[in-house]
């Protein structure tokens, strides 16, 4: 019996299911909501201070580090749920690294974020 091959989307529709996921995300997960306000913080304090287009850089990477990596761990934690209603322990495994892994970027973005800020604000102190 031969498998039909799926039929590639096009690049609109590609793009149409991403946009859907990033509402989803930012709309329904309570971490999106929390990371967008902290995003928009950060962005707001930066434009405030005028700080250079390297910072810039720097504060826009870690923005999209951690939400990147918050997205991913809640697409893997829907899956995971999905896949393994009760209790698993290499479920529960998969969530606390992909959680680690959200974890370990918002305290890098943090100390970013001093490095960036903390020389600025203490100048207008």
């Amino acid at each position: 019996m031969k498998q039909k091959k799926a039929k590639q989307q096009t690049i609109v529709k590609a793009l149409g299911n991403a946009f859907n996921g990033m509402c989803y995300f930012f709309l329904h997960e309570r971490n999106g909501k929390i990371q967008l306000c902290v995003a928009a913080a950060v962005v707001a304090l930066a434009v405030g201070l005028g700080v250079s287009a390297t910072d810039w850089m720097a504060l826009l990477l870690c923005i999209a580090m951690v939400l990147g990596l918050e997205m991913l761990n809640s697409a893997l934690e829907k899956l995971c749920d999905l896949v393994q209603e009760d209790f698993h322990p290499v479920i529960k495994t998969v969530k606390d690294v992909a959680a680690a892994a959200v974890l370990f970027a918002s305290l890098v973005a943090i100390v970013i974020g001093c490095i960036v800020f903390l020389p600025k604000i203490t100048c207008l102190l």
